[in-house]
């Protein structure tokens, strides 16, 4: 593409709006730029778009986003049936510009003869998964960028089933917007006459009813937090995000009395002006929580990111001082109480079941397997989740336990079909109290998980790969690994590959066999002995990420286990 071509393009286009141009006109000097703006379009994937807000092509504004939406609506136009009529619903985060992107969405797919539904205010992405399939409709949209910082937002593309775009549908748009002019491809009505004529539908508080008891269904004993509620309290922070409201009503609701929230972040505001990344992963994002926390007494704090799909948690330790509960830990602690508390009910089901993505921990297989429960290992994404769900529906068979992805996403229940922190925070705080009333923390139960199935620790590595030539260059990286697989890794004899590209598992007698699992850009090794290592590209950011997961009979062996493997990331992706 011709970069130079493509902005004058938007600088002379009629289309184009004073201020966009305005900035346009700012940079018109700087070459590197530009070409960073305008030598490609924003790549539309299974996760939809991400990227920083800014006028051009390569950017987050009205103009890529309605040209994305004219490309979903092609593709729903393909469907045929009742597919225009059945709708698609949208919702926003409290990003800078999401309110504005959800009503650009909506406007497109109301001039392409689709009916839209718009809420009424920000929402948690998992509200937006369940109201696809609470609506009936045959897809949904989402406006975020997560936990990303200020200067970003994203399009997330949702199908009929509330799962993220597949594949070929995803490829569908993305030929169909490349077929599309940006300007005069691109079909909009007037949002404010659309929902006068019915064409845009705005929901709302009816549709926080039923997610809500959806929510409240999945708790495990209902009577746990009532049990200590004099004695227990609970810090919430949504980091001024879409928690702010359903959140404190999903806690309330199970019985919390004693909720304090941590004021300065439960205003809406997409510069997040309190933490320097609204990222509940992130220890620094607790600092208020900590703070207010040691005033009022609170065995936990819970914290949700913007689009309120991800939930962190941080714990008291035996001193009285926190400590951060990591994805992959709150995952082992929930399976490990799930399955406790239904042990002494009426027992796990015999068809129960449970799903991990691959770079999660291997500690869920050892809990997984030592209570009778089946582990499926996916591929990193909630898609993957939501398609063993799916089949399991489909063929009649199977309980849901619980589905998990390192990176702080959870789902109880089948109401979704993407992370639910609504939902995660009111089970962390259920299974605090339940341990309250044993006099332990979680910091406790985590310990005798441990001491019940064995020490397993995860680490995760990025290298980052910016600039015009990162892409090529992670490429060639993964081509590399493909071609000069290591034969070990620190030491360790790799006992075979898992190439899920080539959707190959090749092991070290020569052995080959399919992965079972869909197409994608990862390498998986095994170990000799038992521990894993996991490479593929970022679907988000300029960089490889590598995850460790490795266990070992002690935290100290553990601890420099996992510090070994990281000091030698360099070698495995140079």
């Amino acid at each position: 593409m011709n970069y130079a071509a493509e902005f004058k393009k938007w600088v002379d286009s009629p289309y184009l709006d004073e201020d966009s141009k305005k900035e346009l006109l700012a940079i018109e000097s700087d070459e590197a730029e530009k070409e960073l703006r305008f030598l490609g379009y924003l790549e539309f994937g299974t996760g939809g778009l991400r990227g920083t807000m800014g006028a051009g092509i390569n950017k987050m504004n009205v103009y890529t986003v309605a040209h994305a939406t004219q490309g979903m609506a092609e593709m729903i136009k393909l469907e045929g049936g009742n597919a225009e009529e059945r709708g698609v619903v949208i919702a926003y985060d409290s990003r800078n510009n999401s309110e504005l992107f959800s009503r650009t969405a909506a406007s497109v797919l109301s001039a392409n003869g689709i009916k839209a539904y718009v809420f009424d205010g920000v929402r948690p992405t998992p509200e937006l998964s369940f109201a696809i399939r609470h609506l009936g409709c045959i897809a949904g949209i989402n406006i975020t960028a997560s936990h990303n910082p200020k200067e970003y937002n994203g399009y997330k593309a949702y199908w009929e089933d509330g799962a993220q775009l597949p594949p070929q549908h995803a490829t569908v748009v993305s030929a169909k917007t490349k077929e599309i002019d940006i300007f005069e491809g691109v079909k909009k009505d007037d949002f404010d006459e659309a929902v006068k004529a019915g064409k845009i539908i705005v929901v709302g508080e009816e549709i926080d009813k039923v997610y809500m008891e959806n929510v409240l269904a999945q708790r495990v004993k209902l009577d746990a937090v009532k049990n200590v509620a004099n004695d227990f309290a609970v810090v919430y922070t949504p980091l001024h995000g879409a928690g702010y409201k359903l959140v404190p009503e999903a806690l309330i609701k199970s019985g919390v009395t004693k909720l304090y929230t941590v004021d300065e972040q439960m205003v809406l505001d997409g510069n997040f002006p309190t933490v320097k990344k609204p990222n509940p992963e992130l220890p620094d994002a607790f600092a208020l929580g900590i703070k207010l926390a040691n005033e009022v007494g609170s065995d936990i704090i819970v914290a949700t990111d913007p689009d309120s799909d991800r939930m962190g948690a941080m714990t008291r330790t035996v001193d009285g001082s926190f400590v951060t509960i990591t994805g992959n830990q709150m995952a082992a602690l929930l399976l490990d109480y799930i399955f406790t508390a239904l042990k002494e009910g009426e027992g796990i089901p015999a068809d129960a079941y449970a799903v991990k993505t691959i770079v999660s921990t291997e500690l869920a297989a050892a809990i997984c397997k030592a209570n009778g429960v089946k582990l499926y290992n996916v591929l990193t994404g909630f898609k993957f989740i939501g398609e063993v769900i799916k089949n399991h529906e489909a063929e009649g068979h199977g309980t849901f336990m619980l589905g998990f992805e390192e990176s702080y996403g959870y789902l109880k229940g089948t109401y979704a079909r993407d992370k639910d922190a609504v939902c995660a925070a009111m089970l962390a705080v259920e299974m605090a109290a339940y341990y309250k009333a044993k006099n332990m923390t979680l910091y406790d139960a985590l310990q005798n998980v441990y001491a019940k199935y064995g020490y397993y620790g995860e680490k995760s590595m990025d290298v980052y790969m910016e600039g015009l030539d990162g892409i090529e260059r992670r490429t060639n990286t993964m081509k590399n690994l493909r071609e000069n697989a290591p034969k070990a890794i620190c030491g360790n004899a790799v006992s075979f590959v898992g190439d899920y590209l080539a959707e190959t598992i090749t092991y070290a007698d020569g052995k080959v066999e399919g992965t079972g699992l869909p197409k994608s850009d990862v390498l998986y090794y095994g170990l000799e002995n038992g521990d894993v290592a996991v490479v593929r590209p970022s679907g988000t950011e300029p960089k490889i990420k590598i995850y460790y997961l490795a266990s070992s009979d002690s935290p100290k062996a553990l601890t420099e286990k996992l510090e070994k493997y990281a000091s030698e990331t360099d070698k495995l992706v140079k």
